[in-house]
């Protein structure tokens, strides 16, 4: 097993690379509020604002640092238009679902916009047209009759042949009216504008624990409580498995490049395909007065784009082909950055936003954007308080986490179910394991077996080991090594760990537990990761 070589450009989030960090103190060890919000994103945030702004107290706890998960390494597209949606909603729920989807999806982009001239922020806000494209004629019927629904629903569509891009395109759906913009600083405006009306925002204050009742009562791992009458849930992946959300929601992770060009190079628009993989396309203002050209894709489920074995879809073979691609159109480009996007599609295709589960009238949820969380995320902020508020807008029940279409449902879900039952037990049958510690090569990962089971062992490239469980501390599926990102990654439901074992991405609550091996400093008691028995899950 060797190390891989370099892959271009910064290992960094071009939004977080281009703004300050943050420095929210951690919660107290007790306080209250009307509402906590757990999740500091676009949806968390947007969410506490709402609330503030019309009156009411919020408490916002982030894990990490705001605005730093998903939010802060998305593609930050600002648009109504989502791939193909709009005929497939309209010839399963109707017209009129398709018009609400459109009309809120819209109302959300003006919202922000809205905001932003508010906030007084220059978040790069830029407007623009959205494209949906493809390069196969074969997909020409689909484009058109994606364009005629989404212009039934509302929005300023059209069939076109013709784009921006640098090659040629067998049709496309245009929708006016979009827009792009820096998430991070949108948001990093938007958390000082909920702390100066009465807001309060915790960072580095990861919940482990939701109580649901009158009020409710939420815990973090350095055991401060919070006390509130209602809960919302915003941390992209629910944390808590009392709504069975797992079972409902489909992990993907998709790469993300950054390169400046020429800006009479850059395309003006945004774009998107689901061909190759998918492949997205926007550009963003670069300080010398070029275009930051951001092209993504190559998405695959965490935890089986992994590099055990250089497999050829090691998540750094992917890195590989989508720069290939973006030379190969955009030949002046320069990557300057790389990283990575995590998203969530609910089984039906549409955002769960309201009511946590339906024995509950405290705890809400926003989650299974699909790849486009601001538009969703600011939606789920205004519909979120409405409910709250005792408001119920015409649009509720479409995203209402509690609907279940079970004819619709089955097969996604099904499908999701076998997959996890796969990992679950196929993965101990089956994964490759190095036979020693020895193995591991400099800036590698492996399972390594141990005994009688295995271990998840990452070698620094100064030969410094690093030996976690290999069980997912959320349902107990064996995790992989992401040799992209140098990262641990579980295949059944999303959750993502540093090589210490610390999370990054639930819906794991706890980190993976250290691990004593042979061959290691201080190994005189060998240890056993035994692969038959799971990790209690976070249900709480």
């Amino acid at each position: 097993m060797t190390a891989m070589t370099p892959l271009p450009g910064t290992d960094a989030s071009y939004w977080m690379a281009s703004t300050p960090d943050t420095d929210y103190p951690g919660a107290p060890e007790e306080t209250s509020a009307d509402v906590v919000v757990i999740g500091g994103g676009m949806a968390g945030l947007c969410t506490a604002w709402e609330l503030v702004r019309r009156g009411r107290s919020a408490v916002v706890l982030e894990a990490g640092r705001i605005a730093a998960g998903v939010t802060g390494h998305t593609t930050a597209k600002v648009s109504a238009l989502h791939t193909l949606r709009y005929a497939s909603l309209r010839d399963t729920q109707g017209r009129r679902a398709a018009a609400q989807y459109a009309t809120s999806q819209q109302e959300a982009v003006r919202g922000i916009e809205r905001l932003a001239v508010e906030l007084g922020v220059d978040c790069q806000w830029e407007r623009t047209d959205a494209y949906t494209y493809a390069t196969d004629p074969g997909r020409v019927g689909t484009l058109r009759a994606e364009a005629t629904a989404a212009a039934d629903a509302g929005l300023d569509a059209t069939f076109v042949t013709e784009t921006d891009l640098p090659f040629p395109v067998a049709g496309a759906v245009r929708v006016g009216g979009q827009a792009q913009f820096h998430p991070r600083r949108f948001l990093l405006a938007l958390a000082a504008g909920i702390v100066a009306r009465g807001g309060r925002v915790y960072e580095r204050s990861r919940v482990t624990g939701l109580h649901d009742g009158s009020p409710c009562r939420v815990t973090t791992e350095d055991g401060a409580v919070v006390r509130a009458r209602h809960v919302v849930v915003a941390t992209h992946y629910p944390v808590f498995d009392r709504a069975l959300m797992f079972a409902r929601l489909e992990t993907t992770r998709e790469l993300v490049l950054a390169a400046t060009l020429p800006a009479e190079q850059a395309p003006r628009g945004t774009y998107i395909t689901p061909d190759e993989g998918t492949r997205s396309v926007r550009t963003a203002p670069w300080p010398d007065g070029r275009r930051l050209l951001i092209v993504t894709g190559e998405k695959f489920t965490p935890g089986t784009g992994d590099g055990n074995g250089g497999a050829p879809d090691a998540a750094s073979e992917r890195f590989r082909r989508l720069a290939d691609w973006l030379h190969q159109h955009f030949p002046a480009a320069e990557i300057t950055h790389r990283w990575a996007a995590q998203d969530n599609t609910s089984t039906d295709g549409l955002p769960y936003i309201g009511p946590f589960h339906p024995g509950t009238r405290n705890v809400y949820v926003a989650t299974g954007f699909g790849g486009w969380g601001m538009s969703s995320g600011a939606l789920a902020g205004t519909l979120l308080a409405d409910l709250i508020c005792g408001e119920r807008p015409e649009h509720a029940a479409l995203y209402d986490p509690r609907r279940l279409h079970p004819l619709r449902e089955a097969g996604p879900l099904l499908s999701q179910q076998a997959t996890v039952a796969r990992h679950f037990v196929g993965d101990r049958l089956r994964l490759a394991s190095a036979d020693d510690v020895a193995a591991v090569a400099p800036g590698t990962g492996a399972l390594v077996r141990v005994g009688a089971g295995r271990c998840a062992v990452y070698r620094a490239q100064d030969g410094t080991v690093h030996a976690v469980s290999a069980r997912c501390t959320h349902l107990g599926c064996l995790v992989r090594f992401n040799d992209a990102e140098h990262t641990w990654e579980c295949p059944c439901h999303g959750s993502r760990f540093a090589v210490d074992g610390s999370v990054l991405q639930g819906p794991a609550v706890r980190p993976l537990e250290p691990r004593q091996v042979p061959g290691t400093p201080d190994a005189d008691v060998p240890g056993t990761d035994g692969d038959d028995a799971p990790e209690e899950g976070n249900r709480f």
